[in-house]
């Protein structure tokens, strides 16, 4: 289960913190993505963290801006996103997807692809 929070209302170059409560994780490691759709738009893969050992990717639109952390103990994971322009306004969701194996969480990660659990979403919108 996955549970968002932190979306908002933020006028452009402001900043807010996104946070994704997992749970119900039975493999070893698990990886867990923020994507986000605009109107009109697909959805896109923003930024994932493994379990493992902490390896994080970034779209190229937020890379600089968006920092991706965790808190394994509670199994929570933090969207911190800085510097926002009103194309990052979407509803962000989180999604997860477990794995006994590392190279697989590092490839769903790289790939933003195969997450089967997701949450149900938090809109951020970016306006003056």
């Amino acid at each position: 289960q996955l549970v968002e929070s932190g979306g908002a209302l933020v006028q452009p170059g402001g900043s807010l913190r996104l946070t994704c409560a997992a749970s119900g994780f039975t493999q070893d490691y698990h990886a867990i993505a923020w994507f986000r759709q605009a109107p009109g738009k697909e959805r896109e893969g923003v930024s994932c963290i493994s379990s493992s050992d902490g390896r994080t990717d970034y779209a190229d639109s937020v890379k600089g801006r968006f920092t991706i952390d965790r808190d394994n103990a509670n199994n929570t994971v933090y969207l911190q996103m800085n510097n926002l322009k009103p194309e990052d306004t979407a509803i962000y969701y989180c999604a997860a997807e477990e794995s006994i194996s590392t190279t697989t969480v590092h490839a769903l990660c790289f790939m933003f692809r195969g997450f089967n659990s997701w949450g149900q979403g938090t809109q951020v919108t970016v306006s003056s």
